[in-house]
């Protein structure tokens, strides 16, 4: 008997137990975090395009149809290639990063 309400007990405990201290999940509708994995994209972008520049490899643009993400990313793109204080992969990144979240209007991501 002491055994089954031990078990009792703590079959009704454990889901409190595991709901507790996590974080619940991003709302893929939010537009702040389709804003925050576009600028982690050019982010990215960014970083190949210092990789380019300092291959002495020409630049590559997209091709812009009109729409922001085109236009902010081959933004990014040119100003790396412009700029030689644009001197390592964190810099890069943190100018991409910077200059996405400024032109989308959107907070940075959380680290």
């Amino acid at each position: 008997m002491k055994t089954a309400g031990l078990f009792l007990l703590a079959s009704l405990m454990a889901p409190t137990v595991w709901a507790h201290g996590h974080a619940g999940p991003v709302d893929d509708g939010m537009p702040d975090a389709e804003r925050i994995r576009f600028c982690e994209r050019v982010r990215d972008h960014a970083l190949q395009a210092f990789y380019n520049r300092d291959k002495g490899r020409p630049m590559k643009l997209f091709d812009e149809d009109g729409s922001d993400g085109a236009r902010i990313t081959n933004r990014i793109i040119r100003r790396i290639y412009e700029e030689p204080q644009i001197s390592s992969p964190k810099k890069a990144e943190a100018f991409g990063r910077a200059t996405c979240n400024e032109m989308m209007g959107s907070k940075p991501a959380p680290e």
